[in-house]
């Protein structure tokens, strides 16, 4: 397959035989901003170090040389060539040193190398930082090592935006811990694929790792260990910092009523207490909606939380809320009595909703919830956002855009269901607008994710399980709807994946397609044993 190896792929791009001589010692990043841009400054930096590396692109499909021979025929070749010395990145918009990415944030970027009108120039157009980002990702991929510190570029343009404006991956850190180095070199790898959105499912029933200052007893008494898997706010404002620099939002999932057994070890007070009869059992369920009480903790802990999580949105939940405990407490039978609550649980949990609903909105911020909480026919704001993920998802995707809710899915990329061989075709092959929908409710359509759970993997195999099958979903959620062709997008996935083991990352082989040219395959390989050599342990 020629053309050059983007993932994920660009919305238009032009390439031709016209190849520009690069020597990496020389080459320089030139920057033309209305002011100093401390993001654009450090993303240069970054990408002075991954961008003139020994990756894929020097090889040549079916056939492998040694590099004596490539040297000789190289240096010969590179006598020829015009030199390209530098590209210059011209930003429009103003960069301020604390903006952060947004739901709305501006993306698109153009990239002209060796254009007619800039012989032997290359340029990066951008209106805002976070363009410029993507940009610079993307020239990284168009550099082909050839020999030493000899590089060439094709001449190139590319104009170049995403289909979706949110592109997420979720990570849960309850079921097992992540430690933050993990945590930070995801995100690493979630910007080389133009993701943009953490989402951070921070506690469940299994652990409460958040240290809150001002509940400090919930991680010391609900984390699996209170000194060594725990996220302090310093942990977190580096995460959110580090993610902020790579134009990637992180929105913190801390779901409730229900999922939330870890944070009654701190607090078993504001559980429900579940009856046999007329006695308590001695178990806990979901939040009690019947205590004021439960509400003011709720408002100080988000008070605490929106100070260190930036976002605009926060995820609230409200999956699998269990309603057996709230039926057997005869406490919540009375309040439902008091409140003219009718004896449909799902008007319980509404209630419950409705007050958590109004202490966000005294924050300032606004909401995602999972689709449980539609399915529950509880009334939802008009600003909610709903978080598709399950199987009968065009149906849902249907019926919410056609009340005008946005959404998200993430129904069919569970990364955590693992199949043998190469599951990630059919994360390939979902595509979040392909239910009947009308143009409006396609454009409520704003985005998916990938979702990780957490029941089978930790900080020793987080990375190798999510990617490189992430890849498939990143390019769906960036790249024009007509790339859906997983022959031609293996070739790029390889070679991709090559380059991730160069960046210093670890992933799991890319399993093949058996028509993919078997050649090809075991050049890959081969440079994969040198490119390990690459990897700082």
């Amino acid at each position: 397959m020629n053309g050059p190896k983007l993932v994920p792929f660009p919305q238009q791009i032009v390439t031709y035989d016209t190849q520009l001589a690069i020597d990496s010692k020389d080459f320089k990043f030139i920057t033309k901003t209305k002011n100093k841009c401390l993001v654009l400054g450090d993303a240069i930096k970054r990408y002075k170090d991954i961008t003139f590396i020994n990756d894929c692109n020097r090889l040549k499909s079916g056939s492998y040389s040694n590099k004596s021979y490539n040297n000789i025929n190289y240096f010969k070749y590179f006598s020829t060539l015009h030199k390209l010395t530098n590209i210059t990145i011209e930003m429009r918009g103003h960069c301020e040193d604390n903006q952060w990415p947004d739901m709305n944030m501006d993306e698109m970027y153009t990239i002209r190398i060796d254009d007619e009108d800039f012989p032997e120039q290359a340029f990066i157009f951008a209106n805002t930082v976070w363009g410029a980002l993507r940009a610079l990702e993307t020239f990284s991929q168009l550099i082909q090592h050839k020999y030493d510190n000899n590089f060439v570029v094709n001449s190139t343009f590319i104009l170049d935006y995403p289909r979706f404006t949110y592109r997420g991956l979720l990570i849960d850190t309850s079921r097992h811990y992540l430690p933050k180095h993990v945590i930070l070199e995801n995100l690493d790898i979630m910007s080389y694929h133009k993701m943009n959105a953490l989402h951070w499912h921070l506690i469940d029933d299994q652990s409460f790792p958040y240290v809150s200052l001002q509940f400090p007893e919930l991680s010391a008494k609900g984390a699996y260990n209170p000194t060594t898997h725990v996220y302090t706010q310093k942990d977190i404002k580096e995460i959110v910092e580090f993610a902020r620099v790579r134009g990637i939002r992180v929105i913190v999932e801390f779901d409730s009523p229900g999922h939330t057994l870890s944070l009654g070890k701190g607090k078993p007070y504001l559980l429900t207490a579940c009856y046999s009869g007329d006695k308590p059992n001695g178990k806990l369920g979901p939040l009690n909606p019947s205590l004021n009480t439960t509400y003011d903790f709720l408002n100080t802990l988000f008070k605490e939380i929106v100070g260190i999580f930036p976002d605009q949105y926060l995820h609230l939940g409200g999956n699998e809320v269990d309603y057996r405990c709230w039926k057997s407490n005869p406490d919540i039978q009375t309040f439902m009595k008091v409140q003219r609550i009718s004896g449909l649980y799902y008007k319980l949990e509404e209630y419950y909703f409705k007050r958590l609903f109004d202490i966000i909105t005294n924050m300032n911020k606004t909401w995602i919830v999972w689709q449980q909480v539609f399915d529950k026919m509880i009334d939802l704001p008009n600003n909610t956002i709903v978080n598709v993920c399950k199987e009968d998802f065009n149906t849902e995707l249907y019926e919410l855009t056609k009340l005008n809710y946005k959404v998200i899915l993430s129904s069919c990329w569970d990364l955590n269901i693992i199949s043998y061989g190469y599951d990630w075709f059919q994360y390939y092959h979902c595509d979040p607008q392909a239910f009947n929908g009308s143009d409006h409710q396609n454009q409520l359509v704003i985005g998916g994710q990938a979702s990780m759970w957490g029941e089978w993997v930790d900080g020793s195999n987080f990375i190798t399980t999510t990617w490189p099958r992430t890849m498939a979903v990143a390019e769906r959620l960036w790249s024009p709807k007509s790339m859906n062709n997983t022959t031609e997008a293996q070739y790029r996935f390889v070679r991709n994946r090559c380059r991730m083991l160069n960046r210093v990352s670890k992933c799991n082989p890319l399993l093949n397609q058996n028509n993919l040219n078997l050649d090809f395959v075991i050049v890959i390989m081969r440079f994969e044993i040198n490119a390990i050599h690459y990897i700082k342990r």
